[in-house]
């Protein structure tokens, strides 16, 4: 089984299966849902490949991935992706998840896994059940999903990787998160609220 990872982990043969999967899905018309596919792997990727910055004592301790700010993205991207596939959102999360073992340690993608389950389903039960505007949908199901991912996943890797569970790099992670989905929110109330202009005063 480790080797057989090992053989779909070199670069030449996963990139080649993620591109093709994500493509896939792309193709069936289902644009949102494909880049929240093909993010998960990528992120994952990075969280191994590229270097943190590291944080004080003073302010917490850790380090801080210059990455969160996708992640926070990916929350949002996840939002859309809901409103193209509905329900099946847990399916293309667990797509994701399985090409992430081609592009990280087992490690990073169990512990991302079960935050992204649990986060995501807390996202899922805010998107789903609030009749609010999206722009609002989106900084609501993210000031619920951003802390918990952040938390869970730091806390499940700090047991396989001593040292990693430290207060800066949760508290940073989950700031920079909701400012990648705070811009993004800001985006669609703005698509809104011309939308709503054009309603009022048709052409």
């Amino acid at each position: 089984m480790e080797a057989a990872l090992t053989f779909l982990q070199q670069p030449h043969i996963a990139i080649p299966i993620v591109v093709v999967t994500v493509v896939a899905i792309f193709l069936t018309g289902r644009r949102w849902t494909a880049l929240y596919v093909g993010l998960m792997p990528v992120i994952n990727w990075a969280f191994a490949g590229i270097s943190t910055i590291p944080i004080p004592e003073d302010f917490g301790g850790g380090s801080w991935h210059p990455f969160t700010v996708i992640t926070g993205l990916v929350l949002v991207v996840r939002d859309f992706a809901q409103r193209e596939i509905k329900h099946w959102i847990f399916g293309a999360m667990l797509i994701g998840l399985a090409l992430s073992t081609l592009t990280a340690w087992p490690v990073i993608v169990v512990a991302s896994g079960v935050a992204f389950l649990v986060s995501e389903t807390a996202d899922w039960a805010v998107y789903t059940f609030s009749r609010r505007p999206l722009s609002q949908r989106i900084m609501i199901s993210s000031l619920i999903s951003a802390p918990v991912d952040q938390v869970l996943f730091i806390y499940l890797a700090s047991l396989v990787v001593p040292g990693i569970f430290a207060w800066g790099s949760i508290v940073t992670g989950i700031i920079s998160k909701l400012i990648g989905a705070y811009f993004v929110s800001r985006v669609v109330a703005a698509q809104e609220q011309r939308r709503l202009q054009n309603d009022m005063n048709p052409t």
